[in-house]
């Protein structure tokens, strides 16, 4: 293959949060593993200087990562870092598509030169049900709508689909950048990285609450204690949240600050690669309208050689459970799960890897998702 990929996202606007940079690092590098050339379009509005700490972490992000001059962000004034803005107004003018993740790209000019725009919704249910309530459209001026949600439109998945014809697809993830390693030795130690709120808040649809990742973390907070495993989780919580901090050192959860373990892509890797597997607990949102997602994060877990213990999303049927990725629903489904990765570790790490390989690989799940794209 060959040709030019436009990817609208944000990582100077959220430097030195590490997982979120890997999220489009695996488009970038996977469509440049299939031949194309790709540029990543982000913006800062406000006073932004030269030597401001957040173009500094994408410029050290991106020659890390081989992709130098693949880069540009819109700056107040119609200034642009990196590639100038004519620059990228060519190069977007002659690209197959526009890869809009969350529709982060918005400026009019650069959407208007791309001759195809793609809509990459990576956190199902919330744009849809904006939407549906009034409250927002995210998903307006996309020629095409993807979603990682891969049961939308599904019985059972309870997010609107707005009348828009949604392309499903999984996340990617580069292979040889995420190589199966050897795990740690001593006690096994269950791992993750996430935020204990997020953004915004839960949202309101047809009778029910849909929630956040705080309120189900709440529902397995007792699951480290009297397990023979350890539990540590690289939270993003704020220290007035004691009441909740106190349940969760209580019960065994060993709590670590994200900027200590996940602030370049090469701490991250090591972070994940570092532990002996991964338990997933899911934003509210994704497991009370069973759409399918499944975490970018756990995927590298699975690269890794590391098995998934996932909270339930409605996986079931989408992706082969029980070895190397196994699904919870309760507290005595996920303590039953710590039990099983603990009696045969050695080879759920193998079907980890293998899980990794025959379902996520950017290969194949890129390839697939520009012939649907093109449809």
């Amino acid at each position: 293959m060959s040709g030019r990929i436009v990817i609208g996202g944000c990582i100077a606007q959220k430097p030195y949060q590490a997982g979120h940079t890997w999220q489009y690092l695996q488009y970038l590098l996977g469509f440049r593993r299939l031949g194309y050339e790709v540029l990543f379009c982000d913006r800062l509005a406000g006073p932004v200087s030269a030597d401001d700490r957040r173009l500094g972490y994408l410029r050290d992000v991106f020659a890390e990562a081989g992709l130098d001059g693949c880069w540009t962000v819109a700056l107040d004034g119609g200034r642009h870092a990196g590639l100038d803005r004519a620059a990228a107004l060519r190069f977007a003018a002659d690209a197959d598509l526009l890869l809009n993740v969350m529709g982060y790209c918005d400026d009019p000019e650069l959407l208007a030169a791309c001759r195809r725009r793609v809509f990459l919704d990576t956190d199902p249910g919330f744009g849809q049900m904006w939407r549906a309530l009034g409250l927002a459209d995210v998903f307006a001026g996309h020629d095409v709508h993807v979603t990682i949600g891969e049961r939308i439109g599904q019985p059972g998945c309870s997010i609107p689909t707005c009348g828009l014809r949604w392309v499903t697809t999984p996340q990617p993830v580069v292979l040889d950048a995420w190589p199966a390693t050897r795990p740690p030795r001593g006690r096994l130690r269950f791992t993750s990285i996430a935020s204990w709120r997020g953004a915004y808040g839960p949202v309101d649809y047809q009778g029910h609450r849909y929630g956040l990742r705080v309120h189900q973390l709440r529902r397995f907070a007792a699951l480290p204690a009297g397990s023979p495993a350890r539990f540590s989780l690289a939270l993003d919580i704020h220290p007035d949240e004691r009441a909740d901090l106190e349940l969760l050192r209580g019960n065994g959860w060993e709590l670590l600050a994200p900027s200590a373990v996940a602030a370049t892509p090469s701490a991250y890797r090591a972070f994940l690669q570092g532990s002996g597997a991964e338990l997933m607990v899911a934003k509210g949102m994704y497991v009370d309208s069973a759409c399918g997602w499944f975490s970018e994060r756990s995927i590298c877990y699975l690269a890794s050689g590391r098995p998934v213990l996932a909270q339930d999303t409605g996986l079931g049927g989408r992706y082969p459970l029980g070895r190397g990725l196994l699904a919870f629903s309760t507290a005595d489904e996920a303590a039953a799960g710590v039990e099983a990765i603990m009696s045969d570790h050695r080879g759920h790490a193998a079907d980890a890897r293998a899980l990794a390989e025959a379902h996520f690989g950017s290969d194949r799940v890129l390839t697939r998702l520009l012939e649907q794209v093109a449809a």
